[in-house]
């Protein structure tokens, strides 16, 4: 989709008549996101006279055009997209190919939550030093949802969902899943497990299981520690709770090849009780459903029913050793290339977009489905208002981890590659042993990550 939007006051224009932002965005899921940033980009336009040349890409196809877009020398001014992070932005920092966004984030870093700006403190190595090579833009963890009124109909109660590792996983696949199958007579499983290694929500999930066993791949300078025994066996154990959820069928064969929407599509449908998703888009979906002016007032009362009566939005249990788990912030920047044409405009419409007054109804725009990364819109009251954005605020506010990329960019093309579920489906479609197959992707992570 692309739009040209003009500026509304003409006796505003700060600009030359010819003078436009060219500027690249992630489409979003929801209307309201969407409205959100074409407000914004109206009000720029108002204050300077700059028009804004707006396109907006699907997820997966944001990577590609800008990548052909840097190929032939032709970037746009600003860009952003959902996935950046984990594909893209530390490369790129790394080879001096992004404008250094110091000037804006310093006067206002007192404004951010401290993780958000380590995530975007990248090192590039013509200066060899760090520096704001992205702009923090929104963030995402990992969340647990379940079915309550699935559990109920099998004579379960949310009260007997165990607290430790173990007994969490196994409760799930021991306890609730022939459990419902017996209530219903239909095949049901207990995890929508992610083990597609198209998928993004895998890897997330899977770092998730290595961080229960506290191992760490990088110290914070970006040196691999994989030739530490305590990592290997911890790898070991988090490889075999991962791929014994499948081993034991308690997560329906076709998850080896899901995609990311997959695991939702499966839990809308009931053929699974329990997921984990890398956003709350799980719930997200009814209560957007709910108010779908497209839907019958049927549909609309059921949706509305499944996200606030029947869906649950859980804490992750124990690790092992019995402390918290933390889970993981994905941190989505936006970027100005050095090759941009308009730099300096570009800067300044980052800046107006930083503004608390737009970048939280941007953010809440999603329904939720994001977290704000400034510290005045996490405290809004819009995080107050239901079960399912209370569980995510208090998960962010209990502490999140960071993922490898930010000390080593190399990980990118680890995460890219997704090795972590490569060795996961090495293992449950062609049964290679565990430590083989750890043994092999420790090897990968040395080959493309070692210092």
């Amino acid at each position: 989709m692309s739009v040209l939007l003009g500026a509304a006051w003409t006796t505003q224009t700060t600009a030359s008549a010819e003078e436009k932002l060219v500027v690249w965005w992630n489409k979003g899921y929801y209307k309201a996101e969407e409205d959100a940033l074409l407000d914004v980009i109206k009000k720029f336009e108002a204050k300077t006279g700059v028009k804004v040349e707006l396109s907006q890409y699907a997820t997966q196809d944001m990577i590609p055009k800008l990548v052909a877009a840097l190929d032939s020398g032709n970037p746009p001014d600003v860009t952003y997209a959902d996935t950046y992070n984990f594909q893209g932005v530390g490369k790129w920092a790394s080879e001096g190919k992004l404008v250094d966004l110091g000037s804006i984030l310093d006067p206002i870093k007192g404004e951010f939550a401290p993780h958000p700006l380590e995530t975007v403190m990248l090192y590039n190595e013509k200066t060899k030093a760090k520096a704001y090579y992205a702009f923090p833009v929104k963030q995402a963890t990992l969340h647990l949802h379940f079915w309550k009124d699935m559990l109920e109909e099998a004579g379960l109660k949310e009260t007997d969902i165990p607290k430790d590792w173990k007994g969490f996983w196994s409760f799930w696949c021991d306890t609730a899943q022939p459990a419902v199958r017996k209530a219903t007579g239909k095949r049901i499983y207990g995890i929508g497990h992610p083990m597609g290694v198209d998928a993004t929500d895998s890897f997330i999930s899977f770092l998730v299981f290595m961080d229960a066993y506290n191992v760490v791949l990088v110290d914070d300078n970006g040196k691999l520690l994989v030739d530490d025994p305590k990592v290997k066996a911890g790898l070991v154990a988090a490889m075999k709770d991962y791929i014994e959820i499948a081993a034991k069928g308690c997560t329906p064969q076709s998850a080896t090849s899901w995609k990311d929407p997959d695991n939702n599509v499966a839990f809308h449908n009931k053929t699974t009780i329990m997921t984990h998703n890398s956003t709350i888009s799980v719930p997200g979906k009814w209560l957007d459903d709910a108010s779908n002016e497209t839907l019958t007032a049927e549909q609309r009362e059921e949706a509305k029913k499944n996200y606030y009566d029947r869906i649950r939005t859980i804490v992750w249990p124990n690790k092992p050793d019995g402390t918290p788990v933390h889970t993981r912030a994905s941190v989505t920047v936006g970027m100005i290339f050095e090759q941009a044409k308009n730099k300096e405009r570009a800067k300044e419409f980052v800046s107006f977009l930083l503004r608390d007054e737009n970048l939280q109804p941007y953010v809440e725009g999603a329904l939720g489905r994001w977290f704000p990364v400034k510290t005045v819109a996490q405290k809004s009251p819009f995080w107050d208002t239901d079960v399912h954005r209370r569980a995510e605020r208090d998960q962010f506010f209990a502490g999140v981890g960071g993922y490898e990329m930010s000390m080593n960019y190399k990980f990118t093309v680890l995460n890219n590659e997704n090795v972590w579920i490569k060795a996961v489906n090495a293992i449950v479609t062609n049964k290679v042993p565990v430590e083989q197959a750890v043994d092999q992707m420790i090897a990968r992570i040395k080959e493309v990550a070692g210092n």
